[in-house]
């Protein structure tokens, strides 16, 4: 991946360096836990779902959080570039496909722990996006254990972690989230995770349009989309269920089967197109 050819944003903002409360749960969408947990379990052994469940922490008073210095390192770099370079897709597609405007999020990396406007996150957590903010936070040690398992390959598997996360921002700019909240609000727990099922993998296939753009512009060739493709399909939820109790069960999933992960994802690179990525209109999602 030719990351280094692209434009460095300036909606990121570096809070390693300082210090937060001890974090609870977590609001908002999230594809960086699930990568945490499986990485973790591939790793270490451990239950993928006894790492999500430890994400989830308890209530604990919190103390101030400090901005910290910015770190120059090669992931920050990375991130602006990857970040800088969905801020210029997306510019373009919400111009030429929507005659709209389109607002970037901000981007926090963090370590340790981070509070934002949906609660406090610890590190296990990944990228996640807050819409209660518009932001996008990234715990950088999500980039070390991808990295130490997928070694040079894993660029564009971290960078369509980042474009997920962007992708549920692009919801929320154009009323979908919303939506899909107000509807869950009044709803069963089926159809509760049906809507969030489609939710992520319209996401899934928003990451996929910013890659079409960079293939055109052959920042990305087909090692880079394979290593994407695996990434998608080891958080499957099919995947983490079978990881971690040897079974699988639809009704339960709220993130869509590997298949359906890495077929959104494939639809969404293909076409380029926002009106492909209508996972709500269609009888399967």
């Amino acid at each position: 991946m030719k990351w280094s050819d692209m434009r460095r944003s300036n909606n990121v903002e570096d809070s390693r360096g300082g210090s937060g409360g001890v974090p609870g749960g977590v609001g908002g969408a999230s594809i960086g836990g699930v990568v945490i947990a499986v990485i973790a379990g591939l790793i270490f052994g451990v239950n993928p779902l006894e790492i999500l469940s430890l994400m989830q922490g308890g209530d604990v008073a919190p103390a101030p959080q400090r901005q910290g210095q910015p770190i120059q390192d090669r992931d920050s770099d990375f991130v602006k570039a990857v970040l800088g370079d969905t801020e210029d897709t997306w510019n373009r597609i919400f111009k030429q496909q929507l005659n709209a405007t389109y607002q970037a999020p901000k981007l926090v990396l963090f370590s340790s722990r981070v509070d934002s406007a949906c609660g406090f996150a610890k590190a296990a957590a990944g990228p996640f996006y807050c819409p209660a903010d518009d932001k996008v936070y990234l715990d950088m040690a999500f980039f070390k254990q991808v990295q130490a398992t997928a070694g040079a390959d894993a660029d564009f598997a971290r960078a369509y972690a980042i474009a997920h996360e962007v992708g549920h921002h692009v919801q929320n700019q154009l009323g979908i989230s919303t939506k899909v909240r107000q509807l869950q609000s009044r709803s069963d727990k089926a159809t509760v995770n049906n809507l969030s099922v489609r939710l992520e993998l319209q996401a899934d296939c928003f990451a996929g349009i910013w890659g079409h753009y960079t293939a055109e512009r052959n920042l990305i060739n087909g090692q880079d989309v394979k290593g994407a493709m695996n990434t998608a399909a080891q958080i499957g939820d099919d995947y983490l269920q079978k990881q971690s109790s040897g079974y699988v069960v639809p009704e339960a999933f709220t993130h869509g089967s590997s298949e359906q992960r890495v077929s959104w994802f494939d639809r969404g690179l293909k076409s380029g197109s926002l009106k492909q990525c209508d996972t709500f209109s269609t009888s399967k999602s």
